[in-house]
């Protein structure tokens, strides 16, 4: 098999994972475990996976300049960006969440034409435009009645956060993941995530009752820190070194597929005109905005 295919199957493995973690996630929430006491265990067990790793790597010294870039990326891609998602996989649903993250791309574009000054094309109006009606239509109209979402449209309000804040830390990191190597990187920003996380989420840590909970939450605690988290970034990284960066981004448009075919076959979530109308939105608008112009002869 070659270098290739097994980097494709590790994109096609990582977006799997990230599509039903949706629905597995949301499992245990609130009744075994608290979305910010399910942070603190993420960060804290990827963190040491990490660590566990990174003698794989070369040895790296950050240097002092990008300690103040390094903390940033981690607020924004360990904290705010991972304490919205669960907080809002506990207020709404499965299918919401599936749809509603994958608009980082869109996030990306229109923060690099505010900070990077990078122009904004017609398309990319146009996708921007699209991606941001099918969002709001899912906050404003997309509210049902379910004991297991309390609150969809503050649910999906932090879904759209989680994205800008995903979208914030891809910009801050860039320039990170080409001077380090991504076991240095990845170690020391689940670091420093324990370390902002830990005010937040270790009252909530210590509010798990382990002795009562049934060994399936077991199960999902682990999928979740050891496959959502450890095994996607390492799929991801291998991926990078044999895939244009185009490519690994067109899965974007596939984790909401099985996002949405996993909540419907366990049962965990329907599918409404409005869902299905925004899911659309989304996908026509990520597309556009993030679809390259090709140059003119």
């Amino acid at each position: 098999m070659s270098k290739r295919t097994l980097a494709l199957l590790a994109a096609i493995t990582a977006t799997t994972i990230y599509g039903i973690n949706h629905t597995i996630a949301k499992g245990v929430m609130p009744i075994y475990i608290t979305p910010f006491g399910f942070i603190f265990v993420r960060v804290v067990g990827a963190a040491l996976l990490f660590w566990g790793i990174s003698f794989l790597g070369p040895k790296e010294k950050i240097e002092g300049k990008d300690w103040g870039r390094l903390v940033l990326a981690a607020l924004l891609g360990m904290v705010i960006n991972m304490l919205s998602f669960f907080k809002g996989l506990e207020l709404s649903t499965p299918i919401n969440s599936a749809v509603l993250v994958t608009i980082s791309p869109i996030i990306v574009v229109v923060l690099s034409a505010f900070f990077l000054k990078e122009r904004i094309t017609l398309n990319k109006g146009l996708g921007i435009a699209l991606g941001f009606i099918g969002a709001v239509s899912l906050v404003l109209f997309g509210a049902e009645l379910r004991q297991d979402a309390p609150n969809i449209p503050f649910g999906n309000a932090l879904f759209i956060l989680n994205a800008t804040a995903y979208g914030s830390y891809l910009i801050v990191a860039k320039k990170l993941v080409g001077k380090y190597h991504p076991f240095t990187l990845m170690k020391w920003l689940f670091t420093i995530a324990v370390v902002i996380n830990f005010p937040i989420t270790f009252n909530d840590f210590l509010m798990i009752e382990w002795t009562t909970m049934p060994l399936w939450a077991y199960g999902v605690v682990a999928f979740v820190v050891i496959g959502t988290t450890f095994c996607t970034y390492l799929f991801n990284i291998f991926a990078m070194t044999e895939l244009k960066a185009s490519t690994i981004g067109a899965f974007i448009y596939v984790q909401p597929l099985f996002g949405i075919v996993f909540a419907l076959l366990t049962g965990k979530d329907a599918l409404t005109i409005v869902k299905i109308g925004a899911t659309v939105l989304v996908l026509v608008g990520v597309y556009l905005a993030s679809k390259k112009v090709k140059a003119k002869p």
